[in-house]
């Protein structure tokens, strides 16, 4: 069977239209749906998709734009004042969900490489699931909102220091001075970034205006450019995007450019979905499926008490911090990307990495189908809380 991309792009989409059908009419989660059709088609199901890596890297776009939209709603006096709330938050909850996560695999005997790792793993929550449940008419332009993406932007920030450090291990040495360049790096793209929209990229965008296929064109080509500029001074595409986003988030046509690229991100976002199911090995499932088991309960029970005790500690009400610790009750797609990495360097075994792998798919749906059974969302399974 010739397995082309575009052969690729049918059995993903008839089969994650067929799962969707289902999931709706039982009432479930459509990324669960998602997931299951990349275990089902994937090199270790079916085998129809023999070599997901090119869908991985296509998925990988999605991130990129919805980082975009998400810094598109945010203006920057407003994200600059939720992180300084939140940094502590952050910082403490990432110390304690990598505790946890350090100490349920040394008590299944891995090694201290790996504990680490996989505790690391466990500090972050999941971005794409966090910010594809949050209604963009509701809670965006709300407190709730505003709290959660500051924890998630910082638990970013974190995760890309962990990533250099990794690299430092990798290569057998640290290279503090090229840690220092990079975080250097970042306020410099800023810089760019808004004195490039300022003198630039809004002119063009107000000379023409009336031309959607225009607009729709360069803000692309905005995201896109800002996003391969931060890989190359040493940051990570998804920071990129998001400057990117947050740069012309005060441009009157922000919210029109928003609208346009929901489609190209949902479509995006099916293909990330599907390569995380086809990644997973479930030859593994039974060497890993007590401890995964364990540490996914583990996040799943205690994220959102841990939100919610330290997000009422810098003033936020009861009901604001325990919704916004539901929502983060996963692990990330930064967790993934960590493990793979790890993997590549040689610093962990497969079946730790598989551990990891499964952690992030249970949490991914556990979580997503609490929140959209209790919470407002595009997705949710209760029409009265279904919200574009």
């Amino acid at each position: 069977m010739v397995n082309t991309i575009i052969f690729s792009i049918f059995l993903i989409f008839s089969s994650a239209a067929l799962l969707a059908t289902l999931a709706l009419y039982t009432r479930q989660s459509l990324l669960i749906a998602y997931i299951i059709v990349g275990v089902i088609l994937g090199p270790w199901g079916l085998k129809l998709i023999a070599d997901p890596v090119l869908i991985q890297q296509t998925g990988d776009i999605g991130i990129l734009f919805l980082l975009f939209l998400l810094g598109l709603h945010l203006q920057p006096q407003n994200l600059w004042h939720m992180l300084h709330k939140v940094t502590w938050v952050a910082f403490a909850s990432s110390l304690l969900f990598f505790g946890l996560g350090f100490g349920v695999a040394y008590v299944f005997g891995y090694t201290q490489m790996e504990c680490s790792l996989i505790g690391a793993s466990m500090m972050f929550s999941s971005t794409i699931i966090g910010l594809k449940l949050l209604p963009t008419t509701v809670l965006h332009h709300q407190h709730t909102g505003e709290v959660m993406i500051g924890i998630l932007l910082m638990q970013d920030l974190i995760a890309i220091f962990i990533l250099l450090m990794l690299h430092g291990v990798s290569v057998g040495k640290m290279s503090w001075l090229g840690i220092a360049a990079t975080f250097l790096s970042l306020p410099a793209l800023l810089l760019f970034a808004f004195v490039f929209e300022r003198w630039v990229l809004i002119k063009l965008l107000a000379h023409f205006d009336k031309v959607r296929e225009y607009m729709f064109l360069l803000s692309i080509a905005w995201c896109l450019s800002l996003s391969e500029l931060a890989s190359l001074v040493g940051l990570s595409h998804e920071v990129g995007a998001f400057i990117a986003g947050v740069s012309i988030a005060s441009s009157r046509i922000a919210l029109y450019i928003a609208e346009s690229l929901k489609p190209v991100r949902d479509f995006f976002l099916v293909l990330f979905f599907f390569s995380v199911g086809a990644s997973f090995n479930i030859r593994y499932f039974g060497a890993i499926i007590l401890p995964a088991g364990i540490l996914a309960v583990t996040m799943l029970l205690l994220k959102p008490y841990t939100f919610q005790v330290l997000l009422r500690q810098v003033g936020e009400n009861n009901k604001v911090a325990w919704e916004v610790g539901v929502r983060l009750g996963q692990t990330s797609e930064f967790s993934l990307l960590l493990i793979y990495l790890a993997t590549s360097a040689s610093l962990i075994s497969e079946e730790a990495a598989y551990l990891v792998q499964a952690t992030a798919i249970i949490t991914f749906i556990f979580s997503s189908y609490f929140v959209l059974s209790r919470y407002i969302t595009p997705l949710s399974m209760n029409k009265r809380l279904q919200q574009d």
